[in-house]
């Protein structure tokens, strides 16, 4: 007995230790130039905490890493962001005893969290381009299948409202409205073919905002590759006029690349797609929820 005990202490200071050690979001001071995000914090401010056995009449003693009870006061902890948050007893209580784990989804934490939101924020500017790319589409196809009708509107438009008298055989010679009468000189195939590249481009972009949206490893790649392909063109459009929003865009892109190249580790690099894995598996999980649970009661 004396041997089994003497050999289980190192354990249990293994244990202790990680778990003092352990630094909830929002302990750790960000270094010098360099803004630490706690992922688990921002998402906790926007949909709430995530407790669980808020509605029960007792608590079992395993839930001591999520659910605790002092001098009458329940303390429940975050599963999410690790915050301990004193609440009374609940005067009419739903249940008898919280549910099981198996019964409970977990939420994300940690980088598996952090993936989450900035796949979805890269989601929603891929959602942005297909819609404007599906605008886009359709006006060029509507133009195209009613050019002469459209030609004559408006040269009515500008000749009311300017006093002139511009038509096809007496064009504007510069301006805005030179720059809108050359797309009267493009011919119904050219127009078709430029609207036939807008829709492909928007159903690509689309693509990616659904994949990345759910967190499908297919939709990382075709992010990636689609961001590398069209780079190219982004840099050629900057050595012809120089914008800030040209700089802006072809940044983003570069940030967006390089994050789902090293972050999400495609093609195998830094350990490919089995260390994602494992590294979910570390940050997520009843386990990773015991191994950073505090040794000793919350105090008030």
């Amino acid at each position: 007995m004396a041997a089994r005990h003497t050999a289980s202490a190192p354990a249990c200071a293994r244990s202790h230790r990680a778990a003092t050690l352990h630094k909830p979001p929002g302990t750790q001071k960000p270094r010098l130039f360099r803004p630490r995000f706690h992922w688990e914090l921002l998402v906790c401010g926007v949909h709430g905490h995530e407790l669980i056995g808020t509605d029960a009449a007792q608590l079992r003693p395993e839930e001591t890493i999520v659910a605790r009870e002092v001098a009458g006061v329940r303390w429940y902890r975050c599963v999410r962001c690790d915050s301990w948050l004193p609440l009374a007893p609940p005067a009419k209580p739903k249940w008898d005893l919280p549910p099981t784990r198996d019964e409970i989804e977990l939420p994300l934490r940690g980088k598996a969290l952090r993936d989450r939101v900035v796949l979805r924020i890269i989601a929603i500017d891929r959602a942005i381009h297909f819609l404007v790319l599906g605008l886009l589409a359709a006006a060029v196809f509507l133009f195209a299948a009613h050019e002469i009708r459209v030609r004559d509107v408006f040269y009515r438009i500008v000749n009311a409202v300017q006093g002139t008298n511009t038509s096809p055989a007496h064009p504007a010679q510069h301006g805005f409205l030179h720059t809108l009468e050359r797309l009267f000189t493009l011919k119904s195939s050219t127009l078709y073919l430029v609207a036939a590249a807008a829709a492909a481009y928007a159903l690509l972009e689309g693509a990616e905002a659904v994949g990345l949206w759910y967190q499908r490893r297919w939709a990382e790649y075709l992010t990636f590759v689609a961001t590398l392909v069209f780079m190219p063109y982004e840099i050629y459009e900057l050595t012809l006029t120089v914008s800030a929003l040209k700089v802006a865009a072809l940044t983003v892109n570069v940030l967006i690349a390089l994050y789902l190249l090293f972050a999400k580790r495609l093609f195998g690099l830094r350990g490919g797609a089995a260390a994602e894995e494992e590294r979910r598996a570390r940050d997520v999980g009843w386990e990773a929820l015991e191994r950073t649970a505090p040794g000793s009661d919350p105090q008030v």
